[in-house]
């Protein structure tokens, strides 16, 4: 049953938020970042917004800064949070990113602990000792059912990536319960926008392949707010329809660029714009001054930010030109 929550619950992460949002990246630091002249620049720049001194011309030191930023973010909410599900939401992946790379390790007789991450809902180390010895009472929501599942489908088949998709299911089904527990129509919309985002990116690149509706009713994801069985019948007419069932939803843009991809057009813009549909739903969060939805909006704008610095500064090692850079960051909050 969903804590009952009252007005007065919200007034001090309300206004802890609304302060925070004051930190994050606008889009002329983001240029700011772009054109730096130097790595030294960069550091400076990062620094001044809040993030840890790092090389950003070293990768480990990168990841580690990033993970360091979001496990700040999570504990200056997490006392706050009027219902610690709703940043649980966002710990969840974490929690299954973990199950890949403990089930992957010990497929591989290797150890996991250079790809665990210390930011779901168990600690990393806790979990990874839970699916070795099959302890499924350790796990919180429905891990340990999901990992049961994959690792069944991983020593059956020895394809990790398919045990990676069992995975997937698995994690947005978890999400979606977490939401619905919370009683809050705001984040179980947040979960459905990602599930039909992931599900349009299967939808265009399945038909990119070549590959039908019986191929998709594998991979496509349950619980989005479109039903499965109305992409698959897009699927079945080879994409015809597409426009139809997306035109009059947050995905319409991303379904136009969807359709150019089918035609032979870039993948790069049409998956940038899936994500840029869901920041468009958070967005509303805020016209909101009270409530869940700015701690929520709050939350999946800093994992954009997340998103944007390391598609930034990996494209800026890479050498790629400024333009390039740009045109693959996705949406940001402010």
């Amino acid at each position: 049953m969903a804590k009952k929550i009252k007005d007065t619950d919200y007034l001090v992460i309300s206004a802890r938020v609304k302060a925070m949002e004051a930190g994050l990246l606008t889009a002329e630091r983001m240029e700011q970042l772009l054109t730096a002249h130097s790595g030294e620049e960069v550091s400076r720049i990062l620094q001044e917004c809040g993030y840890p001194a790092f090389d950003p011309e070293d990768q480990g030191a990168m990841d580690a800064a990033l993970t360091a930023a979001r496990e700040d973010t999570l504990a200056d909410l997490g006392a706050g949070a009027p219902d610690p599900r709703y940043l649980d939401i966002f710990k969840v992946k974490y929690d299954y990113h973990n199950a890949k790379a403990v089930l992957k390790a010990a497929a591989m007789d290797t150890a996991p602990d250079s790809m665990l991450m210390d930011l779901g809902r168990i600690p990393a180390a806790e979990l990874a000792e839970a699916i070795r010895e099959g302890d499924g009472g350790e796990l919180p929501g429905l891990l340990a059912d999901a990992a049961a599942e994959a690792k069944a489908v991983l020593d059956t088949t020895r394809d990790p990536q398919l045990s990676d998709m069992v995975l997937d299911r698995w994690c947005y089904r978890d999400q979606l319960a977490v939401a619905e527990a919370t009683g809050s129509g705001f984040l179980k919309g947040y979960v459905q926008a990602q599930i039909d985002a992931a599900n349009l990116r299967a939808l265009v690149r399945a038909l990119r392949m070549g590959k039908r509706a019986d191929f998709l009713q594998g991979v496509l994801f349950e619980g989005g707010a479109i039903p499965t069985d109305a992409v698959l019948s897009v699927a079945a007419a080879d994409g015809g329809g597409l426009m139809e069932l997306y035109g009059a939803t947050e995905l319409e843009t991303a379904a136009e660029a969807g359709e150019a991809a089918l035609s032979g057009g870039p993948l790069t813009e049409f998956e940038k714009l899936c994500d840029d549909a869901v920041s468009e739903y958070l967005a509303g969060a805020q016209m909101v001054p009270f409530g869940e939805a700015p701690l929520v909006g709050y939350l999946a704008a800093r994992e954009t930010e997340y998103t944007n610095l390391r598609i930034l500064l990996l494209g800026r090692k890479a050498g790629l030109a400024p333009e390039i850079i740009r045109s693959r960051l996705r949406a940001g909050y402010v």
